[in-house]
């Protein structure tokens, strides 16, 4: 069954309707509002209807389960809904948090390859980090076109490029380099790749830093350009990392 964006919101809901409070704390959430505006800019919806679709399952499940906490819409499930909810609802927790990480982070199957073969767990930190980054990307598509620096400028998504940003914002011969990041709250460490902090120091003014803030409650956002010489402090941090050789 191919899904459509609507029915990954639709199915993020349900996960959350299922299992609460579980949930939230598997995705290192604070709240309700901190997994609806994730899951919601992530999965091209509103916040408000991934509550929406998660309060129209909230009725369904406790006519079977009496102890759920919440009490729902009183109406019957739409078609579509009706239709996910057969099919999915019988998930346990680890298959379902799986189906929806996928939705949430584009390289979750090969991470979770990856730290199969390496026998290492992944680390819930960097998958936060990850989502919340996916879910300020898509903040930025939504908002481009109400950011007056960008006023009619065509955007161009090179997130898969590896250019040091995620972003390509041009008019005619005027561009900009946009990197995305996002936090939880209203502030946060921001962490820049060296590639990303080489090329922002190269082009300075025409690099812009876009922080989303705040998913935790009411995501919004900061533009600092020319990030390397503005008030943000970098600080380096170096990591050993071991290789292997061999000679043919």
């Amino acid at each position: 069954m191919t899904l459509n964006h609507t029915d990954k919101a639709t199915l993020a809901g349900l996960y959350l309707s299922l299992f609460g409070k579980r949930a939230l704390s598997e995705f290192g959430y604070s709240g309700v509002w901190h997994a609806f505006n994730v899951f919601g800019y992530a999965l091209d919806a509103s916040p408000a209807s991934i509550k929406n679709y998660r309060d129209e399952f909230d009725h369904e499940i406790r006519k079977i389960t009496p102890s759920h906490p919440r009490e729902g819409w009183k109406r019957p499930l739409k078609t579509r809904s009706k239709n996910l909810y057969d099919q999915f609802s019988s998930l346990g927790f680890s298959d379902f948090t799986d189906l929806i990480k996928g939705f949430l982070i584009p390289s979750y199957e090969k991470e979770k390859l990856i730290s199969g073969v390496t026998k290492q767990s992944g680390d819930p930190n960097i998958a936060q980090r990850l989502m919340t980054g996916h879910a300020a990307e898509a903040y930025f598509k939504n908002h481009v076109s109400e950011i007056p620096i960008f006023s009619n400028y065509h955007v161009e998504d090179v997130t898969l490029c590896g250019c040091g940003y995620d972003f390509y914002v041009s008019r005619h011969s005027e561009f900009f380099c946009v990197e995305v990041k996002g936090l939880a709250s209203n502030s946060g460490s921001i962490i820049m790749t060296e590639k990303e902090y080489v090329v922002a120091r190269e082009i300075r003014d025409r690099y812009c830093l876009f922080v989303v803030r705040n998913f935790q409650r009411t995501p919004a956002h900061t533009t600092l350009f020319d990030p390397t010489v503005s008030s943000l402090v970098f600080t380096p941090q170096t990591r050993i990392v071991t290789s292997y050789s061999a000679y043919l």
